[in-house]
């Protein structure tokens, strides 16, 4: 048996590392397990997020974007870039050099809170204790007073789809191409889908984007989504809804995807590359030993109280792994509080004020409930809505699709959801975040002196909205 710990964390994505980190902040001894290879065979924190996810898309997604302003978008500003050329090589190679810098940047982090790295795969037996398989084979087992579980998801596979790494591919896949495939397929049109989907579309690829649901967006304020879908369907994204893919035939370096239409008519369509992105699932294979007592439930996601314990004494669970939305940030969060509950702090989280962002241009994010959903719980409400053509801020950037959305209870005027469709809306959202982390009003809001000019003057007006006082444009609700 090897030194005993008083944490062992398995997985060092943005939920195990964070959690790694604020636990040696408290004190407690703190090992962190991490299975992650990088392409030269050596051992990498960060898991999926820094690898392959949130930080590496966001690298393509702003090369991209840059690429279509010098293209198409500068002229308006008297700037003439001439001919524009992508070195599609070259962009990858600075996406791999940021995800090194950041993955690397961990390592660092470890070493100054004296967090132990342990590279190999973990599996939890009984009694608290782990067994690491290293990159050798050599297997050694562990002992901590308690354990966090944070081994995050994977893409979800579909039959009609399998992924072959070449012309099928998953959103791992799809961050390595190496050159701008002409016809782009993409399976679904969630967060990962529109992102990646806008990534090549920008540089060129005509993208068809096949959703088996009949609704853009089901999961987010459906104003917003409809004008969301508006916009990219204007930037050339072919959004094809009630579209559920039966097959796929690989032909030499294309694929022919067949496909049921809205009207139930079998379709088929010829692309260079197609990207299945159709959700992703807990990733749990070879984590629990028979007899580790830890439970799932019926969608195969680690069982966790309010507070992340398992149904084991002394191990907790954090992130994609467990019930709730598969958010980095989210999973951040469930790593501090279960860090300082296990140092013996009481901290709790907030899951009704957690923000949600898609990283198209523009972003689109949202935070608490929607209009739908306040609508079904049978609550009075009321709603601001602020579109950017009418902020001297954005129309100054030739920035100006989308709108910021604000919901408040009729009674109390408690912020009860916001919803943005708009430049920087992933940063506009979290000024509303915090108003409700408070317990704000939209009259707080409305309030609260904001600079001039600037996009933030946005929630603002949005917020005044709600009770029918905003200056900027014609209220529809009189004003008391």
């Amino acid at each position: 048996m090897s030194e005993k710990y008083d944490l062992l964390v398995i997985g060092s994505g943005p939920g195990g590392y964070v959690a790694a980190i604020r636990a040696a902040q408290l004190g407690l001894k703190t090992a962190c397990i991490e299975k992650w290879q990088s392409q030269d065979g050596k051992g990498v924190n960060g898991g999926t997020c820094l690898n392959v996810g949130c930080i590496p898309s966001k690298a393509l997604l702003d090369s991209s974007w840059k690429y279509h302003e010098a293209k198409d978008a500068l002229a308006i500003h008297g700037i003439d870039s001439g001919e524009v050329k992508i070195d599609v090589t070259k962009m990858i190679g600075r996406k791999d050099k940021i995800v090194k810098q950041f993955t690397g940047g961990i390592s660092a982090l470890f070493n100054a809170n004296k967090v132990t790295s342990i590279q190999g795969t973990g599996k939890l037996l009984a009694n608290k204790k782990v067994e690491v398989t290293d990159f050798a084979g050599k297997t050694t087992v562990y002992e901590a007073d308690n354990i966090i579980l944070a081994s995050g998801s994977v893409p979800v596979s579909i039959p009609p789809a399998p992924v072959d790494n070449k012309v099928i591919v998953d959103s791992t896949g799809a961050l390595e191409f190496t050159e701008t495939p002409k016809r782009l397929g993409v399976i679904g049109a969630g967060v990962i889908g529109l992102e990646l989907g806008s990534v090549w579309s920008r540089l060129g690829s005509e993208v068809i984007v096949l959703e088996a649901l009949d609704s853009f967006l089901a999961m987010m304020d459906q104003q917003i989504a409809k004008e969301s879908q508006k916009i990219l369907k204007k930037q050339g994204l072919d959004i094809r809804l009630s579209c559920r893919v039966t097959g796929s035939e690989v032909k030499g370096e294309e694929v022919v995807v067949t496909y049921q239409d809205k009207d139930g008519k079998e379709q088929q369509q010829t692309f260079d590359k197609l990207i299945v992105c159709v959700g992703r699932r807990p990733y749990t294979e070879g984590l629990l030993n028979e007899d580790a007592d830890v439970k799932l439930d019926e969608r195969g996601f680690i069982y966790v109280n309010d507070l992340c314990m398992t149904s084991a004494p002394g191990v907790w669970a954090i992130g994609d792994v467990v019930r709730g939305p598969m958010l980095a940030h989210k999973a951040s969060e469930e790593g501090v509080v279960v860090a300082e509950r296990i140092a013996g702090q009481k901290p709790m989280m907030n899951y009704n004020v957690i923000p949600n962002v898609i990283y198209t241009h523009p972003e689109i994010a949202a935070v608490g409930r929607t209009e739908e959903q306040v609508k079904a719980d049978g609550e009075p409400y009321n709603v601001g809505v602020f579109p950017f053509v009418a902020s001297g801020r954005a129309t100054a950037a030739n920035d100006t699709a989308g709108m910021v959305k604000i919901i408040a209870h009729a009674d109390t005027d408690r912020v009860l959801g916001a919803h943005i469709v708009g430049p920087s809306a992933a940063d506009l959202v979290q000024q509303v975040a915090i108003s409700m982390e408070f317990g704000a009003s939209a009259e707080d809001i409305g309030m609260t002196v904001f600079g001039h000019p600037t996009l933030s003057e946005c929630v603002k007006e949005a917020a005044l909205a709600v009770n029918g006082h905003a200056i900027h444009i014609a209220n529809r609700k009189k004003r008391k």
